[in-house]
This record gives C-alpha cells, structure tokens and sequence, in this order.
C-alpha cells in the first residue's frame, strides 16, 4: 500500500513523502491515527495545492515583517516617564509601555511578547530589539524623556 505522510513519522519518513508500507501498518495506524492518507492522485494533489498555499501565506508574512521592520528602524520613539531627584525613574519601563506608545503615536501595532528590552530605570537612548518573526528583527530606539 503507498501512503502519503501527512506528518513526520520516526523510521518511516517525513512529511510529504510517498511511502510503500504494508497494508495493516497503513491502515490500522498511519492512517487511523492522521499521520497519512492514502496515496492517489486526488490526496497528492490537494497536499500539493496546500503545501503551495502555505508557501505562499509564508511569503507575504515575510513581506509585511521586511516592511515593518523598515518602518520601526526609522522610529525614535519618545517615552515621557515620572524621575526622582537623581534622574532615576520611578519603577522602570515596561514591554507593554513601549507597546501603547508605539501604538498611539506611529499606528503600529506590536505584540509586547516580541520586545527585548534592557532594564531601563534611566532617563536617555536605548535600542530594543523587535522580533518580527521568520528570522527577521528590527531596531527601535527609545528615549525616555521626564515628564
């Protein structure tokens, strides 16, 4: 029986190959358990179409993170924050401060999560590193100024 694996199976193969198994294994496990199809024409077909159809969702996320990361390395983002008497802030600045600012102020939105932040507890410069996902980070600069 050829079956066409739908997902990685250890010893067998990975996912998207044609394997020749034996009728018991393919029908009473591989393709009981979601882990194959059977192999004709129709089911390699529409894998084929899915497997392009992803390619190409994957294509355009790539695309809108390459453009977001061009918009946010062109960003100073300013941040107003409460200081004590030695320019220290009160408390420090968080993901999700940076997060509401960039929103409010440039229209983008981020998720906090992605945000590599130092431990910002002074007035000044910094760089925060913004994970866009596929391998693709940018650059924000932040100043925080007093209020």
């Amino acid at each position: 029986m050829k079956v066409l694996l739908l997902k990685d199976v250890s010893k067998l193969g990975k996912a998207g190959e044609i394997k020749e198994v034996k009728d018991g294994y393919g029908m009473n496990f591989l393709i009981a358990k979601g882990l194959a199809e059977p192999a004709t024409n129709a089911t390699i077909n529409k894998y084929k179409a899915k497997q392009k159809q992803l390619a190409e969702m994957e294509a355009l996320d790539i695309a809108k993170a390459k453009q977001m990361q061009e918009s946010l390395q062109n960003i100073v983002l300013k941040i107003p924050k409460k200081t004590g008497a030695n320019k220290n802030l009160f408390g420090s600045l968080t993901k999700d401060e940076i997060a509401s600012a960039l929103e409010s102020s440039h229209r983008l939105s981020i998720d906090k999560k992605s945000l590599e932040i130092p431990q910002i507890k002074t007035l000044g410069m910094f760089d925060v590193v913004v994970k866009l996902g596929h391998g693709i980070n940018a650059e924000l600069k932040i100043e925080v100024v007093s209020e």
